[in-house]
């Protein structure tokens, strides 16, 4: 059993980097081809969509410098967290000014708590970090991070692939489009995201070592098509948008992307497993009377 050295850990806290970057045309044209999207241009002084700022500032290690499961080597900026399985919980964001392509742009990250809790399958560890990005007119986006890390999944509590729902057991939200994962979708988002996490592209790996069903779709994948279905159906400048993971997704069957206006200026969106579970849960805020 691992046992947390928590005050340790929580050395990292105010721990800070920042990283410089520009909003360039190319991953915006390869993101919206990999959301099945029409070709989307971006000449210089395009908005960039919300979001998508995921696509810059990538982290750049060295091979050498990765772990066995394809992350970065604990230790550095984040705290050397022993525990194997790593997963972007959730994160809340608002925006504060428009990016545009072609802007330089700068993020600030901040280490802002280390907490270990107990929990069914034994100590998790989560990690709250502060994302901070900059554009030409100041701040652009204030944007708060929750990472937890979790021990190994014992064989028999590992999450077994679920059949879809069918008929009357699965109603249509008022918004819901119906999303068929596979391997090459998820390749993909890894490489624009450049992100080496093996779970989400090696299915031996992420089946006899971690324990899952299948491959793992990316918790912020799944936030973008949030996203994008609250925007295709309200015309108006996200203002805020929060989202927490709740069960994992894999591509072994599908699952819905589904939303419903909640009030004058805001939409409760949420992710349907194939056996109906609710595997996301977020909210969007927009502005009042703002278009994008």
């Amino acid at each position: 059993m691992t046992t947390l050295d928590i005050d340790h850990l929580r050395q990292w806290i105010g721990r800070s980097e920042t990283r410089h970057d520009t909003i360039g045309a190319a991953p915006i044209a390869a993101l919206a081809a990999t959301l099945d999207r029409d070709r989307l241009d971006a000449p210089p002084g395009s908005p960039l969509p919300p979001l998508w700022h995921w696509l810059y500032f990538l982290p750049v290690h060295r091979q050498s410098e990765l772990g066995p499961d394809g992350h970065p080597a604990r230790g550095g900026f984040l705290p050397p967290v022993p525990l194997p399985r790593r997963m972007w919980a959730g994160s809340q964001l608002s925006w504060h000014a428009p990016l545009s392509v072609g802007d330089s742009v700068s993020r600030v990250s901040t280490v802002e708590d280390v907490t270990a809790k107990s929990g069914r399958t034994g100590e998790l560890c989560f990690v709250k970090v502060r994302h901070q990005v900059h554009g030409p007119r100041g701040l652009a986006i204030d944007e708060v991070h929750d990472i937890v890390y979790r021990p190994p999944a014992p064989p028999a509590e590992a999450p077994a692939a679920t059949a879809p729902v069918v008929g009357s057991d699965a109603p249509r939200a008022a918004w819901q489009r119906d999303v068929l994962p596979d391997d090459v979708l998820l390749f993909r988002y890894s490489a624009l995201t450049f992100n080496g996490h093996r779970i989400h592209y090696d299915r031996r790996y992420v089946t006899e070592v971690e324990g899952y069903p299948g491959l793992v779709v990316h918790g912020p994948l799944m936030a973008t098509l949030l996203m994008e279905l609250a925007t295709a159906n309200d015309p108006r400048r996200v203002a805020r948008f929060s989202f927490r993971a709740m069960s994992p997704i894999f591509d072994v069957a599908p699952f819905s992307v589904c939303g419903e206006p909640d009030g004058q200026r805001a939409a409760r969106l949420w992710i349907r497993g194939p056996a109906g579970e609710t595997a996301m849960q977020a909210d969007v805020g927009f502005d009042a009377e703002a278009a994008r």
